[in-house]
């Protein structure tokens, strides 16, 4: 006769926490680099190409969904960067105490925030003069 085992839990048991929220970030913004960068690549290509190809590609990109996926983009490779530092700290064994991971996890909400909105302000304003 066979054991009844007990079912594991469902996820739905679990209530999210920081650490995991920020995990899985890590992963969804890696992700979503790799599927932009080819976008980066033509882009990067049709500057090569000359102005005229430019001056196309650029009617595209100044669509509202456009921007915003470039927004999204942009937030991905900054929080995608700052946790990687993140992990370059954690890989020399410091940082693990958990207030000292809330707050680095806070601490890279923040500055991957801050340099995203720099970005899309001189990206929009046309840059520093």
């Amino acid at each position: 006769m066979q054991k009844e085992r007990p079912l594991s839990p469902h996820l739905q048991v679990y209530r999210p926490q920081m650490t995991s929220m920020l995990s899985i970030l890590h992963r969804g913004t890696g992700v979503f680099l790799f599927l932009g960068t080819p976008l980066l690549v033509f882009w990067l290509m049709t500057i090569a190409a000359g102005p005229a190809e430019y001056a196309n590609l650029q009617v595209y990109f100044s669509n509202w969904f456009v921007k915003l996926v470039l927004l999204g983009w942009t937030f991905a490779l900054f929080y995608h960067l700052c946790n990687g530092v993140r992990h370059l700290f954690w890989d020399v064994g410091r940082g693990f105490e958990m207030e000292t991971l809330y707050r680095s996890g806070w601490l890279v909400l923040g500055v991957a925030s801050a340099m995203t909105l720099i970005t899309a302000y001189l990206a929009f304003t046309g840059g520093v003069a």
